[in-house]
């Protein structure tokens, strides 16, 4: 206000110097009054027309700063309302005087809140463009923009928070989707590798250009696609089901066939790929071309041509099967079912009555149960083993203890003397395994309900024979002792009675007492006695050592009786009369 007033003062003070110097100017000239109020009234009207011309102009300048004032305050207060920026004021400070500080501060404010609204557009444009692609690609349909540009007015936070939410939630979703087209369309790749057929056209007739390399282009996760995908995965599984199905019968048949002709492993290599479906589980099943129909085709040629090969060989492998029979008998010394005898077995396939390939499985089956028969039994055979390797030692001995030589220096002497030792140990383990080998025995036919037989013979009835036969050895060994010492006692009584007898009298003396080459009245033994005693005595192990029944139990059976009876009686007797001897001769009183 003072420099207005200053302003005022200075410019009357020029008009004034003006008006003075004008003035004397006038007076030089000569002017006229009259002239003088004129011009000084078209001065005056000049200054006039100047002054309005300038209250115009700023009366113009200050209405337009109002108009400004007033669109600035109407945008402010739609950005306001558009960005949900409920805190910014709508109308500028009322101590502000000036127009131009007004109109430039709400134009600063709306500058602020234009920029604010651009990234605010740019955010929801984004966010609904991403929203309307992942709704394009559930439904299937092309993504529209005309959603975003109706409700633009609306750029709050809240409402970009909605978008927001919404964006998060089909993200999800289409990640749950993505996920089951990946899965379905891995699961397709692998079978169609194991069924052969071509992946990309698989794909396609489930939904036409799925898998199109189009940057452009969503990927297409709509409901019908998913439902093609799984119809497509559930027909390739039926399939796969259906020929694994044939395939494993087919390679059963394979397998048989190859077992029963013993095909090589060269010719079985070609169909390993093939023969790894028997026995593997469902999902195991992935190599390429497992399953394809050339794969089928192939496995089936090789089975009837096999099947035609089988025919001309059906004699050879049944006899081959029999003997393989006959073999795990023999190994088990038991007698094979004579119901598939070889002379038999080839009458049955020439006369055409019945299949060969009935009596291979008859076969087979009589080897199953010729072999759960063998593993029943190992137990009790290895105890035979052992048994018939003591016997054995046992028999060794007793030739050992009659050589007169077996304490000489010669050589491998002292090797005989070690087995002499470790045999007479054995030896005496006999009656136990004996007595073990018939416990087991009955336990195992009490267990099976039926009886051991060995080599024909019940085992039982074999080793209670070999017992008896070892006590009735014992016993004439015991005799045989009893007579040398007898006969060591007459002969020591002889010379203390007879120091030096004539040979006549000696003669006298022998036939007298009865000793010489016969037994005397009296009992008493003869040469010849005593080379039966011990011919008999050397004999009796390996008439009943169990290596003496293997080929020979039957013929020894049935004469068996009658040969332990005679030789009770004669042992009995001989018993009997030297006892008696022994007791009522003279010469021991």
């Amino acid at each position: 206000m003072g420099e207005a007033v200053r302003a005022n003062c200075t410019m009357e003070n020029v008009c004034g110097a003006l008006l003075r110097e004008l003035e004397q100017i006038w007076r030089e000239i000569g002017e006229k009054e009259e002239d003088k109020e004129r011009m000084l009234m078209e001065m005056e009207m000049e200054c006039m027309k100047v002054y309005r011309r300038r209250v115009d102009e700023s009366g113009k300048e200050r209405a337009r700063l109002h108009q400004l004032l007033a669109s600035g305050e109407a945008e402010l207060s739609t950005l306001v309302s558009c960005l949900g920026e409920n805190d910014i004021p709508l109308k500028v400070n009322k101590n502000e005087t000036s127009l131009r500080v007004k109109v430039s501060n709400i134009n600063i404010l709306c500058e602020k809140l234009r920029a604010k609204k651009e990234e605010r557009t740019r955010k929801f444009t984004d966010i609904r463009s991403q929203i309307e692609k992942i709704r394009a690609e559930i439904s299937g349909n092309c993504p529209s923009d005309e959603l975003v540009e109706k409700e633009e007015h609306d750029l709050s936070l809240r409402r970009l928070e909605e978008y927001q939410a919404q964006l998060q939630y089909l993200q999800r979703e289409k990640s749950e989707r993505l996920k089951k087209v990946l899965q379905y369309v891995d699961e397709i790749h692998a079978l169609c590798s194991v069924l052969g057929y071509d992946f990309a056209e698989v794909v396609d007739g489930a939904h036409p250009g799925l898998y199109v390399q189009n940057p452009e282009k969503s990927t297409n996760i709509s409901d019908k696609t998913l439902d093609g995908l799984s119809s497509a995965v559930q027909n390739l599984r039926a399939e796969k089901k259906t020929r694994l199905q044939k395939l494993r019968i087919t390679v059963e048949n394979l397998v048989k066939l190859w077992e029963l002709m013993e095909t090589s492993e060269r010719e079985r290599a070609q169909f390993t790929k093939a023969a790894s479906v028997f026995g593997s589980l469902d999902e195991e099943i992935v190599s390429p071309g497992l399953l394809s129909l050339e794969t089928l085709k192939k496995a089936e040629a090789e089975v009837d041509r096999l099947k035609k090969v089988k025919a001309s060989r059906m004699k050879e492998i049944v006899l081959k099967r029999r003997l393989e029979l006959e073999e795990i008998c023999k190994s088990a010394h038991i007698d094979p079912d004579i119901s598939t005898a070889p002379d038999k077995v080839i009458a049955l396939i020439d006369s055409g009555l019945v299949d060969p390939s009935e009596l291979v499985a008859n076969i087979e089956e009589q080897i199953e149960k010729a072999k759960e028969e063998c593993q029943s039994r190992k137990e009790i055979t290895d105890r035979i083993i052992k048994w018939v390797a003591a016997s054995d030692e046992e028999n060794w001995l007793e030739e050992y203890n009659q050589d007169q030589n077996r304490y000489s220096s010669g050589k491998g002497a002292h090797v005989n003397l070690k087995r002499a030792e470790k045999a007479r140990i054995l030896v005496a383990k006999i009656p136990v395994i004996v007595d073990n080998l018939i416990k087991k025995t009955l336990a195992w036919e009490q267990e099976r309900n039926k009886s051991f037989i060995y080599d024909g013979v019940r085992l039982v009835t074999l080793l209670e024979e070999y017992k008896l036969g070892r006590l009735q050895k014992e016993e004439e060994k015991r005799r045989y002792r009893d007579q040398k010492k007898l006969q060591n006692l007459l002969t020591d009584r002889d010379l203390l009675y007879n120091p030096k007898p004539s040979n006549r009298r000696a003669t006298n003396l022998r036939k007298t007492i009865g000793y010489g080459p016969n037994l005397n009245g009296s009992g008493f033994m003869t040469s010849s006695f005593s080379g039966r005693v011990s011919a008999a005595a050397d004999s009796t192990p390996e008439l009943l050592t169990p290596r003496s029944y293997s080929g020979h139990s039957r013929m020894y059976f049935s004469g068996r009786s009658r040969h332990l009876s005679a030789r009770q009686a004669d042992s009995m007797s001989t018993f009997t009369s030297v006892s008696g001897s022994e007791l009522g001769s003279p010469l021991l009183y």
